[in-house]
């Protein structure tokens, strides 16, 4: 897992910078920064709207006596596309711009789950059910 990490921390930013790079030579330089400014504001926005609508929907689901994990799920992949969006890059931006759409995130999230209810029954991740 240690391996894994360092490769995308090593493997990402290089991506990243090949792709500003390549798409600062089509479009020129400024159009690039522009460009990264601007998703990074409207990832930011995205990110705070749908945040902000989930946080009110795990309230609702708590305050009816019910388990929010469908909204804590949305949650951690709109932390993660927000974060991904005002990273500088387009690569991150595109990935980043797929866990704020709903349609997409479904798709993820039904991933994810998948990889948690694995985790649980390999005895790598412990589960704490308190009542």
């Amino acid at each position: 897992m240690f391996r894994i990490l360092v490769l995308l921390l090593i493997l990402i930013p290089a991506l990243e910078i090949w792709g500003l790079v390549s798409v600062g030579k089509v479009i020129g330089p400024v159009p690039t920064v522009l460009a990264v400014i601007a998703t990074g504001v409207i990832g930011g926005w995205l990110a705070r709207w749908q945040g902000l609508n989930t946080w009110r929907l795990a309230q609702i689901q708590l305050r009816n006596g019910e388990l929010p994990g469908e909204a804590l799920l949305d949650g951690v992949c709109i932390l993660s596309g927000g974060l991904m969006l005002l990273t500088p890059g387009f690569f991150t931006d595109a990935l980043g711009l797929l866990l704020l759409i709903p349609y997409t995130r479904t798709i993820v999230k039904h991933f994810l789950k998948k990889w948690l209810t694995k985790k649980v029954k390999d005895g790598t991740m412990i589960w704490i059910h308190r009542r």
